[in-house]
């Protein structure tokens, strides 16, 4: 059975925060059938929002989810990605769905400020984080009981995994992929995109 990626996205979500890990774990599981015909799919992907609404990403990029928050799918690996975020922290119908959401799943990720929505659910405590250059003074004043770590791709931290900026969360996804199905598809992946990964977070 494939593990079920869901990504919120949100108004103002920076596109490339949702659509890279969409992206990775899409092509892994594409290039799995490929390389092994037959073989289990490795990941399901889909959206979820607030509502079966258009979603107004960045720079006004219009997205329809594939589920609301009240009729998703069992999600085994949350992604929260990041944006202009700061009206989603005030919302409690959400950061109580993302905590419900991430009680149950086996992994929950965040990419770029998408991290500011996990410490406000409470899943960062006694955790070291990473999030975009840019956000990390404005995350420690937030947040000061979170260790913050800076000039990283990401940090995995077992059951939360927190990339930088952008696209870092291509870089983490990645480490994702290998973590859960394997270096080599992780590898052949990144090479089907054309895109140079590393797995050293440095």
């Amino acid at each position: 059975m494939p593990r079920r990626v869901g990504i919120y996205i949100y108004d103002d979500v920076e596109v490339l925060d949702f659509c890279g890990p969409f992206e990775v774990f899409s092509t892994a599981s594409r290039v799995q059938a490929r390389l092994n015909p037959g073989a289990a799919k490795p990941f399901e992907v889909f959206t979820i929002a607030d509502s079966m609404r258009l979603i107004h990403a960045r720079a006004a990029l219009r997205v329809q989810p594939h589920f609301e928050i009240s009729n998703h799918p069992p999600v085994d690996l949350l992604l929260i990605p990041g944006g202009v975020h700061h009206s989603e922290l005030e919302r409690a119908e959400i950061i109580d769905w993302i905590a419900r959401t991430s009680a149950r799943a086996e992994l929950t990720a965040s990419v770029c400020t998408g991290a500011f929505l996990l410490a406000k659910a409470g899943l960062l405590h006694g955790k070291a984080v990473t999030t975009h250059w840019e956000d990390i003074a404005d995350f420690r004043a937030m947040f000061p009981a979170v260790t913050v770590r800076e000039n990283l791709r990401w940090v995995d931290e077992g059951n939360i995994v927190t990339s930088a900026g952008i696209s870092a969360g291509l870089d983490m996804s990645l480490h994702l992929v290998s973590r859960l199905a394997g270096q080599e598809l992780a590898v052949n992946t990144a090479r089907q995109m054309d895109y140079r990964w590393l797995p050293d977070p440095g």
